[in-house]
């Protein structure tokens, strides 16, 4: 067993007049995500030769004001999805919590939601081909993940589930006392850390390779198939090492599958990756060679 590092989730704070200003880890995974996205789309872009007929879906200054869309499509979406996927009942039983997203309740599949419905008005407005476009997004994104699901570990929440393995981590507060045991602390599973690697440097490697290695970007929808497909069943494979959420537990469902047939089921968050999976092997198999469509 390993004990989880006591690392501070707040960096620095300064208070001002008694109202405090913190930057936290989680925030600031968002702002280095967006930024290195920012920065491998704008140089990818500038790599006209990795493009259908060596012309891009756009321009750098482009990039730019696609990034101010991006993050409201995140954040409103991100925090949409959790109320609506997740905590429906509470959310609609006091909905003035809906708005308060300082207290927590994101969800990668209502963020990626809300990206995709951006991106789209985005596109339409300034005539950028969607495809070409999407890939162009789907090769920034895995930086992000990874920065993301380092800031939960760092903040000890979504962890997995309990583990005897030597890299089970003890999580702090709850965490540790949810196992059931009699006596001893919980070592549980560290899924972040999973996702990051999967979702974030596995995923993002394949990306890159395909695009700078096999010409896939030529293929308007193949790298945005890679990306939908690839998240997908890497999510789904963790979600076998994720503590689920407790509202989906129960004495005759532990395991808190959100469908159960038997002793069998799925998870919310694998319910929610099939779809993605599905569309992002129609998108690989239908991408063209040569022209934006």
């Amino acid at each position: 067993m390993i004990q989880f590092p006591n690392i501070d989730p707040v960096i620095v704070s300064i208070t001002i007049f008694d109202f405090e200003l913190a930057l936290r880890w989680y925030a600031l995974a968002y702002i280095v995500g967006i930024l290195v996205a920012w920065w491998i789309a704008s140089t990818t872009i500038k790599r006209t030769t990795l493009w259908p007929n060596n012309t891009p879906p756009t321009t750098p200054d482009r990039v730019e004001d696609l990034i101010s869309y991006l993050i409201i499509g995140i954040i409103v979406g991100g925090r949409l999805g959790f109320v609506m996927f997740y905590q429906p009942a509470y959310y609609l039983a006091v909905p003035s919590e809906i708005l308060q997203v300082w207290k927590g309740g994101m969800s990668f599949h209502g963020g990626f939601l809300g990206v995709v419905i951006a991106a789209a008005l985005y596109f339409r407005k300034h005539n950028i081909p969607i495809l070409s476009g999407a890939d162009m997004i789907a090769l920034s994104v895995p930086v992000g993940l990874f920065l993301g699901r380092v800031a939960n570990f760092i903040n000890g929440e979504l962890w997995g589930r309990p583990t005897t393995a030597p890299w089970g981590v003890i999580f702090p507060g709850e965490a540790a006392q949810a196992c059931g045991q009699a006596v001893g602390l919980c070592a549980r599973h560290p899924s972040q850390l999973y996702e990051a690697v999967l979702e974030g440097l596995i995923l993002g490697g394949v990306l890159i390779y395909a695009a700078y290695r096999t010409n896939s970007l030529k293929k308007p929808g193949a790298m945005t198939g890679l990306f939908f497909s690839g998240y997908g069943i890497a999510r789904s494979i963790v979600e076998l090492f994720r503590q689920p959420d407790a509202q989906f537990q129960s004495v005759e469902n532990p395991l808190g599958y959100a469908l159960q047939i038997g002793t069998a089921g799925l998870t919310m968050g694998q319910i929610l990756s099939i779809p993605m999976i599905l569309v992002g092997l129609f998108l690989i198999f239908r991408s063209p060679n040569g022209e934006h469509r």
